[in-house]
């Protein structure tokens, strides 16, 4: 059997990817959905989606989809899982392969994406999602605390120069939990990856608290030796 022969009689699906963008602003870990304008399920609360088209790999179909649906551009995104469960798509057979990404919202167009119809919202306040969308939301969870419980990716969120406060209260947001305030402190300072400057923030205070900056030279020197970051 030749090899044209062979894959006319093997059963066609859809492809899909969905991009699960969390960004961190304002003090809140935020989603990026968006109300899906066709049917099924029309006018509900979606994440990015889209088709992957025949000249395309899936990284660049998610790449695609949500530069077209929200205007976002130049994100990395880590592909997550492939859904495929039979009936997850109540339109057809579809098989999703998901990705996410983490990002300071500050340092995009909130605008932009707005214009497209994209909103973010809080995790918290979560509205319900279509089909299996909340599942790859907390698969995406999972992977994102592991991430960050072993690489610092929360200073990547943060203003250039920060309070511990700040830091904290970005690692409570990823965990979705409180974190005891002097084990956090005491953690946090012996990784010795954070350089302590004479400033302070006084926003709330007027003893102010010192600002910090994290030294990713001496991080990756550190990281050779064997350092662990563990939160």
């Amino acid at each position: 059997m030749n090899a044209a022969s062979f894959y006319s009689k093997v059963p066609r699906h859809l492809v899909a990817v969905d991009c699960i963008i969390f960004g961190f602003d304002e003090g809140k870990l935020k989603l990026l959905v968006i109300k899906r304008k066709v049917a099924p399920m029309a006018g509900e609360w979606s994440l990015v989606g889209g088709f992957v088209q025949t000249d395309e790999s899936t990284d660049d179909a998610a790449a695609r989809v949500l530069k077209l649906t929200t205007g976002l551009d130049d994100i990395y995104m880590d592909q997550l899982h492939c859904y495929g469960e039979v009936a997850r798509d109540t339109g057809a057979r579809v098989i999703s392969v998901a990705y996410y990404a983490l990002i300071r919202i500050k340092d995009h167009d909130k605008p932009l994406a707005q214009e497209h119809g994209a909103h973010w919202l809080e995790l918290e306040n979560m509205p319900e999602l279509i089909f299996d969308h909340k599942k790859m939301i907390e698969d995406a969870l999972v992977k994102l605390r592991d991430n960050a419980q072993f690489h610092p990716i929360g200073f990547e969120l943060l203003p250039e120069k920060f309070t511990l406060s700040q830091l904290r209260c970005l690692y409570e947001e990823i965990y979705g939990r409180t974190l005891d305030k002097r084990n956090f402190r005491k953690k946090i300072l012996s990784l010795d990856v954070m350089e302590k400057l004479e400033e302070k923030d006084k926003t709330s205070s007027k003893k102010g608290a010192h600002l910090y900056r994290f030294d990713a030279d001496k991080y990756d020197q550190l990281k050779r030796k064997g350092l662990v970051f563990e939160i």
